[in-house]
């Protein structure tokens, strides 16, 4: 059955509204005219982040969730309980209405609030997800006088925090600061540059896996880092270009 309310809250504007494409349970709920987003190839992403990291049983966290196709899929690939926290209200209200509509409440929890990644108020998890949300520090989240120059710090700085309280952590990055593309976070916009910043936290994050983009048969898939997919591709766009890490903690409950 159709659901009004819940229509209305996917449609209300943001910058970051109609983002995400949505599960198919949550779009049984809308009507078929209500939805017009472009992919950004979240089946994708979620099929190469379930390959590489067994979910069955697992406490996720996804952070900046947006409208929860992370945060309800998971729970279709094994997880048992997500925290879905988002910082933009109407965003928050949705999934916490589809959630209730779905019978998936006692599940899956949503919270309306941005986490403080200089005291990350944050339960320890199994998995936590986030996804292209650290470059938009000083914007959606983080202090507003944030520099440039500092940005790269300021991301670096956020994980080590996160490093005890997460088993694994299932992260991108976008290239560009605040997602704009006159303020590059990386001199050469490169995957090796971002790949390198990630490394740098070797004692706290291990890599598991890097997952990057390619088209294959018409389709975009992701595989793991090779010699010869970590060369920049522009016919791929910019975010098809950013790696999707899995990292295993280092230090894991250790705060």
């Amino acid at each position: 059955m159709i659901d009004r309310q819940l229509q209305s809250l996917f449609q209300a504007a943001s910058k970051h509204s109609q983002y995400q494409v949505l599960p198919p349970a949550v779009l049984d709920l809308l009507p078929q005219d209500a939805v017009q987003v472009k992919s950004r190839y979240e089946r994708e992403r979620l099929d190469y982040i379930a390959s590489r990291l067994d979910l069955s049983g697992c406490r996720v966290a996804d952070i900046g969730g947006n409208t929860g196709y992370f945060s309800f899929e998971l729970l279709e690939r094994g997880a048992t309980a997500v925290s879905h926290i988002e910082g933009n209200t109407a965003h928050h209200r949705f999934v916490a209405h589809a959630a209730e509509r779905l019978g998936l409440a006692d599940c899956l929890h949503s919270e309306n609030r941005y986490i403080d990644f200089e005291r990350p108020d944050l339960a320890p998890h199994d998995v936590v997800c986030l996804l292209n949300v650290l470059h938009h520090v000083g914007d959606d989240y983080g202090d507003p006088a944030t520099r440039a120059e500092t940005v790269q710090q300021t991301m670096r700085d956020a994980l080590l925090r996160l490093a005890p309280l997460a088993h694994h952590l299932v992260l991108q990055i976008g290239f560009n600061w605040q997602g704009d593309p006159k303020r590059p976070i990386f001199a050469h916009g490169s995957k090796a540059e971002v790949i390198e910043l990630v490394r740098q936290l070797d004692a706290d994050w291990a890599v598991q896996a890097i997952g990057i983009a390619e088209r294959h048969e018409g389709r975009v898939v992701y595989r793991d880092l090779d010699a010869h997919n970590i060369a920049r591709d522009d016919s791929l766009g910019e975010f098809l270009n950013r790696p999707l890490f899995i990292l295993r903690s280092r230090r894991w409950l250790q705060h």
